[in-house]
């Protein structure tokens, strides 16, 4: 009997395109997958550099726009996909997930949703340059050589993740950051919320990196934690991969991550079935 692959939609995250994915996504279609990697709208398919020098489109769109633009998306497949998402692209997985629309879910160094208001101060340090300057809510910042250096190439010399950056940084949509954090604290109204007492929710993964600055083990510990103490019988488990950061998608040994992210949700979309 030839194996089940169901299509897989990767997500990413904040200062990414869908170039991120490229690693993971070309693993997956070799193991015989449907993979869509969708942008972000006002990204959408467009070259790193193009955003770069005209990011006015990413001005003012907000979580809710994006998990909308993401939930057309997936409605127009002929079975639920397994969907994972990077960073904010994570958190966006779980607005997904909450509206039921995959058949099983991977955040890779996720972000967290309303009503974890957990913020280490490595994660304070990346997001202050935007979250310090109210006035630009609703723009779009440009990052930093040095600023990607700490939050995603803190694995490499300087000279390597500036050659990251240029290959991969685009500017941030500074309304998702400012929401995502006022949401966490505020988990009944809060843009990001979710019904973490949800039972019929697919499978959740949250894979962790040791050494991820953006979004340190503790709080995708703390948001398992949130799922869990719930009591829902819906599936939410915790791996920490010791060693990675938050580009951990693309960092060396990127391929042990993507294995047990896909075939963790294979196992239990099938098991859900």
């Amino acid at each position: 009997m030839t194996a089940h692959t169901p299509p897989i939609v990767l997500i990413h995250g904040l200062w990414m395109t869908p170039k991120s994915w490229d690693t993971w996504a070309e693993r997956y279609r070799e193991r015989g997958h449907q993979v869509v990697v969708p942008g972000w709208p006002g990204i959408d398919n467009r070259s790193v550099a193009d955003v770069r020098v005209n990011p006015e489109p990413l001005k003012g769109v907000g979580l809710a726009q994006i998990a909308d633009h993401y939930e057309s998306i997936l409605r127009s497949f002929p079975e639920k996909p397994i969907i994972m998402g990077h960073s904010f692209g994570g958190v966006l997985m779980q607005m997904l997930a909450d509206r039921g629309l995959g058949a099983a879910y991977v955040g890779v160094a996720t972000g967290p949703t309303a009503g974890v208001p957990l913020v280490p101060f490595s994660a304070a340090v990346t997001g202050f340059p935007i979250l310090s300057k109210p006035w630009s809510r609703n723009g779009a910042s440009p990052i930093t050589r040095r600023q990607f250096h700490y939050a995603f190439g803190n694995d490499l010399p300087r000279s390597e993740s500036d050659r990251v950056w240029e290959e991969q940084a685009v500017n941030s949509y500074n309304r998702v950051l400012f929401e995502g954090v006022l949401a966490l604290f505020n988990e009944r109204r809060g843009v990001t919320k979710v019904d973490y007492t949800r039972a019929d929710r697919a499978p959740l993964l949250v894979i962790m990196g040791g050494d991820d600055h953006v979004v340190p083990p503790a709080i995708g510990k703390a948001l398992v934690k949130k799922y869990q103490r719930t009591g829902s019988p819906s599936v939410v488990e915790y791996k920490e991969f010791p060693g990675r950061t938050h580009r951990m998608v693309g960092q060396e040994g990127w391929e042990e991550i993507a294995d047990f992210a896909l075939d963790w949700a294979l196992a239990h979309a099938a098991t859900r079935a």
